[in-house]
């Protein structure tokens, strides 16, 4: 029989061999393990009815959303399938379905407030730069010092999601932040990692990104359920908004698909001026006076 620790290694080895992500790596081997933990036995012996009696756990009794389900599913499909090559009737364990819910937009204004409330210039730099450049939290932890190109005024984001290499905008208010954060701050590693986390070692972290945002906005009279992701959905709303095409959009958040941005075609207000066909229509009249436009 083999261990479950043989498993899991393998596990991370195949992951590996096939370049993804660390984030990938650690999610898949963190979640197979919790998986095989449950099961309880050999893992010879676990067969599709054990992995739809642990999803069945995760959805009823852990009341986990529909894509922490499906992840786990993800690393458990792989699992079999390449590190134990065994073939399963993938009808028994579907995926489940996500609700497509808006994520809240913050205003112009409500960002302003968030980054005027920022603890110390370190952070100030760090928000501005994932709403001003529409990085993602991990692309803000990982960016080095040389891929902000102020000559050209745009910042290189290496190796984000997917593996993909994109350039995106610089602003020139992030810029003198960034300038007055380097005199205050002087950030040295052998990596030329832009933000240090606390003990200068390595790179800020992805919760330490996350702290500084959830501490800045708890000053605020900001009341939506937001998060750092926020401010990259505001980025991307922000310029359709302001009349930026939705292929340009696309390039600079580093998305893969366009229908990844058209989502963004839900939040911004591209409504306005916009008349409907009815009120063009001289075949229906109602007496326009009479309507309460409050109600």
């Amino acid at each position: 029989m083999t261990s479950n620790t043989v498993v899991l290694a393998k596990l991370r080895e195949d992951i590996l061999l096939r370049g993804l992500s660390e984030h990938t790596v650690d999610s898949y081997v963190l979640n197979a393990g919790i998986f095989l933990k449950y099961c309880g036995k050999p893992v010879e012996q676990i067969n599709e009815i054990d992995i739809r009696r642990f999803l069945c756990h995760l959805t009823v009794e852990k009341k986990s959303a529909p894509g922490t389900v499906n992840c786990y599913g993800a690393a458990i499909r792989f699992l079999f399938a390449v590190t134990l090559n065994r073939t399963l009737n993938y009808l028994q364990i579907p995926l489940q379905k996500k609700p497509k819910t808006l994520p809240e937009i913050l205003t112009r204004e409500e960002i302003g407030s968030i980054l005027e409330r920022c603890e110390n210039i370190k952070h100030k730099a760090m928000l501005t730069l994932a709403y001003s450049s529409g990085l993602r939290v991990s692309e803000v932890a990982k960016l080095k010092v040389q891929h902000i190109d102020s000559k050209n005024m745009r910042v290189f984001i290496d190796r984000g999601k997917g593996g993909k290499d994109r350039y995106t905008i610089l602003s020139e208010t992030c810029l003198l932040i960034l300038r007055e954060y380097w005199r205050a701050y002087r950030p040295k590693h052998p990596e030329n990692w832009m933000f240090l986390g606390v003990r200068g070692l390595d790179h800020m972290s992805a919760p330490g990104i996350r702290h500084a945002f959830n501490k800045a906005i708890s000053r605020t009279a900001v009341t939506k359920d937001v998060s750092i992701h926020s401010l990259r959905h505001a980025f991307a709303t922000h310029l359709l908004e302001d009349g930026v095409d939705l292929l340009h959009i696309k390039e600079l958040m580093g998305h893969t698909s366009i229908r990844s941005t058209t989502v963004y075609l839900h939040l911004a207000n591209v409504t306005s001026g916009i008349i409907s066909p009815l009120d063009k229509t001289s075949v229906y009249s109602y007496p326009l006076a009479e309507v309460n436009t409050n109600a």
